[in-house]
C-alpha cells in the first residue's frame, strides 16, 4: 500500500495534537498517528529520582532508528509493534501497540523534523508554533491532567531542558518545515492541508 507520511514538529504545547487530531478525524481510520514520545529509550534499572531529572527534550533520548525502521516497514505494507511509554513513570512499559498500515501515516513529536533520515521519509512537514508562555501553560494543564505530574516537577524540568533544549534543537527545525503555522486551530492552513493531502491520495496512494 503506498502511503502518505506527514510529520508534524512544534514546541511542547504548541498545538500539534490539536492539528493532527484535526486531520484524524477529517480522514478517519485512513490516518494512524505515531507519537514520538512513545519512543524514548527504556530507563530500565534507572532509579525513579533519577529518571525524573533526565533531559527527555535532546534527540538522545529518543530511539529515532526504532522509529524509522517502523516508518519503513509500514511503508511496504508490514504492521509494526510500536512501544508505549509511561509519562508518570517517565520509562517504557512493556506493552507495545500493533500498528497497522493506512493510506495517512502522521508522526507527531517536537523533534521529528530533527533528524534527516526520519525528515526524509516526510511528504509533508508541518511545524506548530505557538507563544512561548502559550505553550507553557498548556504543557502544566497537560502534565497534571493527562499524565499525573506534580507542579513543581514540571516548573522544574520546563526551565532545566525543556526551554533550552526548544531554542537548541525544536525551533531550528521550523526551517526545514514546507509549512509553518501559528495555531492548531488555523483553519486556512488546515484547508490547505486537506486539499494537499487529497490530491497526494488521488495522485500517489492505493
Amino acid at each position: 500500500m503506498s502511503c502518505i507520511m506527514i510529520g508534524i514538529a512544534g514546541g511542547s504545547g504548541s498545538g500539534k495534537s490539536t492539528f493532527t487530531n484535526r486531520i484524524k478525524t477529517e480522514f478517519g481510520d485512513k490516518v494512524t498517528v505515531i507519537y514520538h514520545d512513545n519512543y524514548y529509550k527504556s530507563n530500565d534499572g534507572i532509579p525513579f529520582e533519577i529518571r525524573q531529572k533526565n533531559n527527555y527534550d535532546s534527540p538522545e533520548a529518543f530511539e529515532t532508528d526504532l522509529l524509522i525502521s517502523h516508518l519503513k516497514s509500514l511503508r511496504r505494507g508490514e504492521s509494526v509493534q510500536c512501544p508505549v511509554y509511561d509519562y508518570s513513570q517517565h520509562n517504557r512499559t512493556d506493552k507495545t501497540i500493533e500498528l497497522k498500515p493506512s493510506r495517512i501515516i502522521i508522526v507527531e513529536g517536537i523533534l521529528v523534523l530533527e533528524n534527516p533520515e526520519l525528515r526524509s521519509l516526510f511528504d509533508i512537514k508541518i511545524y506548530v508554533e505557538a507563544d512561548a508562555d502559550e505553550r507553557i501553560i498548556r504543557r502544566i494543564i497537560r502534565d497534571v491532567k493527562e499524565r499525573g505530574r506534580q507542579v513543581e516537577d514540571i516548573s522544574t524540568q520546563y526551565l532545566t531542558t525543556v526551554k533550552p533544549m526548544h531554542y537548541l534543537y525544536v525551533e531550528p527545525t521550523k526551517a526545514k518545515a514546507d509549512i509553518v503555522i501559528n495555531s492548531g486551530l488555523n483553519d486556512v492552513a488546515f484547508d490547505l492541508m486537506k486539499t494537499k493531502i487529497r490530491s497526494l491520495l488521488e495522485n500517489g496512494a492505493d
